[in-house]
């Protein structure tokens, strides 16, 4: 008896511990995230609404409410934001506080909930060109025939907003529900708060809107109860507007950044190319990681690949793995870094997610050819290819160390005798024995022209040689 009261006892605390949890982690408030869209849509909304979804997701946040008041903007930018909302796992709710025209009001279609301050307005979202102008009625009918269709897989459960939606992009559709005409030929849709409340339908549902809410906090007090909620809020940085110019010019940034690499691989110790060429480099991956397209790893495997080619060139030159192992990790990691990756998603490397990236680095990469082939057929004796290490030698007839077959014990006397390295070794170049010029390398390292050398080996194409202490 004993031994079973104290077990009921143990039970009975065990459930009052049981019940007092459950209390506090009722009384935990909800995570939201709210996004202000307040300016046209352009690339650096895109960005801060990418960044705030993925963010959320990331740290469990449930739900990312866009507070919106928007004249409209880009068609493409639209698109992708749309993209974003539908990768969310959360609940997504557009607060339309004030307006959400044009391409405000696609942009809240895709959206799980939308609701209204009493004096919000929707619609209005014919296409037209970047400068106010109709496109021509063909392009037209693509843009909304594919928009009605992209409207329509996002708003599966709710009654009316396809059709709305439609009848916001053209004005040659007749919305009617049942008997009853909302909107005519002839004009373009656009709703006010109590207009988008209004209820249609069999069964009964209201056509556009959530519901009409005084302010953002009265919404969330409404949803999740009194200090039933803690808010997080983003804004559009500079950091966001700086990425926009930076990604436009992305691919010449890539490219001359490669080039200047190059350059800085080829001229001995470490100077302007590879200063010029981190920090062009250092903006295209910033300009992706404000974009909300990568992380940091991106820059890692870059960092790695830079390292294994200069482990090629100045350790083990003429081995290739490294370099060319490093050479891949480096134009892989700039490819990485404009993929859109989502938290705890495995990308789908398919064309379509690869076919951007990949051009921008293949237009990359023809910058850096194009230009590396100027600076050699243009400047052949300018100051950047006077450091070069096959570059211009003092006056003298230059001889190679890979002479004829028949000259060969006169190469072979040269091992153990000194010169001078009238080029940078970097690791190859030109040295001087007796007033003769011999293409030349050093094992290790880079040495600079002047420096007394000893020649060690004889090499194919090349004597091996090394600094004299």
């Amino acid at each position: 008896m004993l031994v079973a009261a104290g077990l009921l006892g143990l039970g009975g605390a065990a459930r009052a511990a049981e019940g007092e949890a459950g209390v506090a982690a009722a009384a935990e408030p909800a995570r939201v995230k709210v996004i202000p869209v307040r300016e046209p849509i352009a690339a650096p909304i895109l960005y801060v609404l990418r960044r705030g979804l993925k963010e959320a997701q990331d740290e469990g946040v449930g739900t990312v409410v866009i507070d919106m008041e928007t004249p409209g903007g880009d068609l493409g930018t639209t698109l992708e934001i749309m993209a974003a909302l539908e990768k969310f796992e959360g609940t997504t709710i557009v607060y339309v506080n004030k307006e959400a025209i044009s391409a405000g009001a696609i942009i809240s279609s895709a959206a799980d909930e939308i609701y209204f301050s009493p004096g919000g307005v929707i619609g209005a979202a014919a296409a037209v060109s970047g400068g106010g102008e109709d496109v021509p009625a063909t392009m037209k009918q693509k843009i909304n025939s594919y928009l009605s269709a992209k409207v329509r897989s996002l708003s599966a459960g709710k009654a009316h907003r396809a059709d709305a939606v439609r009848a916001m992009m053209d004005a040659d559709f007749e919305f009617k529900i049942g008997e009853v005409v909302v909107k005519p030929k002839g004009e373009l849709l656009s709703l006010t708060a109590d207009e988008a409340a209004k209820i249609y339908g069999e069964p009964p549902a209201p056509l556009f809107s959530s519901g009409t809410r005084d302010t953002l906090e009265d919404l969330l007090g409404k949803k999740f109860g009194p200090g039933g909620y803690a808010t997080t809020r983003l804004e559009v940085s500079w950091s966001e507007k700086l990425a926009s110019a930076i990604n436009r010019i992305a691919p010449v940034l890539m490219g001359l950044g490669l080039l200047c690499v190059f350059i800085e691989f080829k001229t001995p110790g470490f100077g302007f190319f590879g200063i010029a060429g981190g920090l062009l480099l250092a903006l295209v991956f910033f300009g992706h990681h404000a974009a909300g397209l990568s992380g940091h790893e991106a820059i890692l495997v870059f960092v790695l690949g830079v390292a294994l080619v200069a482990v090629e060139v100045f350790l083990i030159p003429g081995a290739l793995v490294a370099g060319l192992a490093g050479a891949i990790l480096m134009l892989g990691s700039l490819v990485w870094s404009m993929l859109d990756l989502w938290p705890g998603e495995v990308p789908t490397l398919d064309a379509a997610t690869l076919f951007q990236p990949v051009l921008s680095v293949a237009l990359a990469l023809a910058i850096a050819l194009i230009g590396g082939a100027a600076v050699w057929r243009f400047l052949p004796k300018g100051w950047i290819l006077a450091r070069i290490a096959v570059g211009g030698a003092p006056a003298g007839a230059a001889q190679s160390a890979g002479l004829a077959p028949g000259r060969a014990g006169e190469i072979a006397a040269l091992i153990g005798r000194e010169g001078v390295a009238v080029t940078a070794l970097t690791p190859s170049g030109q040295i001087e024995v007796d007033g003769v010029r011999y293409e030349a390398q050093v094992a290790v390292g880079s040495v600079e022209a002047g420096t007394r050398v000893q020649v060690v080996e004889r090499k194919s194409f090349a004597l091996l040689v090394r600094p004299v202490e």
